[in-house]
């Protein structure tokens, strides 16, 4: 048996990783409506940092039901070697590469869907990673779940792997667009230069 489906811990971890881009992209989006969030905070910043708190915490809770779902899944002795290891850190590393230069990059408020809070990019970020990914984010995140699975020899991971990156495809279907509209408005309201308005900005 590659995978056990009577394990909890599986439908757990796949539980975690629906929940948590379903429940930023629906708060976020309540956010750019109603300002709910600013006003709870006090402040656009404040809130921003409050769902980026939240986005955090329940990252590292994703990866803890994950790695239990792995310890209560069989390994594959095919997957159980050095190579596959050596490939696993390579996966791994990358990944995690990919996802901490992005947030680097974007910095906390661009990281955390500040755009929806009204704090908006000054210009498109060109810079690694974002001159090799579109969404380096997300892939890094992928890659991060896929080396985990391999380095631990469970084909259960490989699995959770495929529907972690459905999960993203899906969310990039709703986040992308979104998030497009919100420049493209934010250009047309923005009045010119000389009648004492701010600068169109670019994303």
């Amino acid at each position: 048996m590659l995978v056990d489906f009577s394990q909890a811990s599986l439908w757990l971890a796949l539980a975690s990783i629906t929940f948590n881009p379903t429940a930023w992209n629906v708060a976020a989006r309540r956010e750019h409506h109603t300002r709910w969030l600013t006003n709870l905070c006090g402040g656009a910043r404040q809130g921003c940092y409050a769902i980026a708190v939240a986005i955090f915490s329940m990252g590292i809770l994703r990866d803890a039901l994950y790695n239990q779902a792995l310890n209560d899944q069989p390994s594959a002795p095919w997957l159980d070697n050095s190579l596959v290891r050596l490939v696993a850190a390579l996966l791994f590393i990358s990944g995690m590469t990919f996802v901490t230069t992005s947030t680097y990059a974007l910095g906390i408020t661009g990281t955390f869907l500040g755009d929806y809070f009204g704090i908006l990019m000054k210009e498109r970020v060109t810079g690694f990673p974002f001159n090799v990914l579109d969404n380096p984010m997300y892939v890094g995140s992928t890659l991060s779940f896929l080396g985990t699975a391999l380095w631990h020899a469970k084909p259960a991971g490989l699995l959770i792997t495929v529907y972690v990156w459905l999960v993203y495809w899906v969310a990039l279907q709703f986040e992308g667009p979104f998030t497009a509209m919100i420049y493209e408005n934010a250009s047309k309201n923005v009045k010119s230069p000389e009648l004492g308005q701010k600068k169109k900005k670019k994303l």
